[in-house]
């Protein structure tokens, strides 16, 4: 009587048990865990200073006073969203808000030109030289930076000096105190600030390209702009793109620091933007609820911004953020 063998197959041992990826996975958690207690803090620190907070977004839609608890406060619905829409203010703090923002938005392509021409300087001594004047304003915080543009814009600033000696102008002029003027000076003085230090990402983005792209442009015959135009941009498409969606995402925001200190009582028709408006109502006229409810207003207008260039970036060139 022959003896059948089991045509079953032999079980084979596994290794990689759920048991046993649990332990590696605690091994790996305990030899990194310093890094991982250093992230925890960030982790903390977010949820305490950020998401924490946002539950008093609720005051938006109640009629809130530092008297009564926010829990204790009367809801309103959507009074104050209401209120802000038919405020006599309305019109010119939304014109200065997307004027001011819808101009630094076009000021976008001016770091990546900026950084293209940067990387083709071959003079390693000249180039970081360029870079550290062009960062510097960057370090500086909006409050110096301020007070040297009002002494530089004054009556007797060093700007007025060059317009007359050059015959200009007949007259000093007081910049800060002409609204026609506050656009301008706000978009030129953001770049002076931010153009060096928003070119980095840029830069690092283009170190990242392989030299042989370049030594086969080089072979085909490319000049060195035919280079930046068919290789570098190119290589760096998808960081301009997630650059651009975030930057489409703020144009809401009017940078409240540079505003705050450079605006004034006799530029207020050109200055007096969304932020602005939140502080001033919110804390100097103390109507929390309406101020929070403009913030929130703002706030769900940069999200829709967010996922409608999010949306339109990932047709158009397959780059997303989500």
């Amino acid at each position: 009587m022959d003896i059948q063998q089991s045509s079953q197959p032999t079980a084979t041992i596994q290794t990689n048990t759920p048991p046993e990826k649990r332990r590696k996975w605690l091994r790996k958690l305990y030899t990194q865990r310093h890094i991982q207690i250093m992230a925890l803090l960030g982790i903390a620190w977010m949820i305490i200073f950020n998401y924490i907070p946002m539950y008093g977004v609720v005051i938006a839609f109640k009629d809130y006073d530092i008297i009564r608890t926010i829990s204790e406060a009367p809801w309103v619905g959507l009074e104050h969203f209401k209120e802000f829409l038919s405020d006599e203010n309305f019109g010119y703090v939304m014109r200065n808000t997307l004027g001011i923002s819808l101009l630094k938005l076009a000021t976008f392509p001016l770091p990546i030109i900026f950084a293209l021409f940067l990387n083709e300087v071959r003079s390693l001594r000249f180039k970081k030289s360029i870079q550290t004047i062009s960062y510097l304003p960057h370090f500086l915080s909006w409050v110096v930076l301020g007070g040297i543009l009002a002494t530089w814009l004054s009556d007797v600033g060093i700007f007025n000096k060059i317009f007359m000696a050059l015959n200009l102008i007949d007259q000093p002029i007081s910049f800060l105190a002409e609204p026609k003027y506050f656009w301008t000076i706000v978009i030129t003085s953001d770049i002076w600030k931010e153009l060096g230090w928003s070119a980095i990402i840029y830069l690092a983005a283009i170190t990242s390209i392989s030299p042989e792209m370049y030594e086969a442009a080089r072979i085909d015959g490319a000049g060195r702009f035919q280079q930046m135009w068919y290789v570098t941009l190119p290589a760096i498409k998808a960081t301009i793109s997630i650059l651009f969606i975030l930057a489409v995402s703020g144009v809401m925001n009017s940078n409240f620091d540079q505003i705050l200190v450079l605006r004034n009582a006799l530029n207020d028709s050109a200055s007096n933007v969304i932020d602005y408006y939140v502080y001033y109502t919110g804390l100097s006229q103390g109507r929390f609820s309406y101020s929070t409810a403009v913030g929130l207003f703002k706030s769900v207008i940069a999200i829709t911004l967010l996922l409608i260039a999010n949306q339109v970036s990932k047709k158009l060139n397959d780059t997303s953020l989500f």
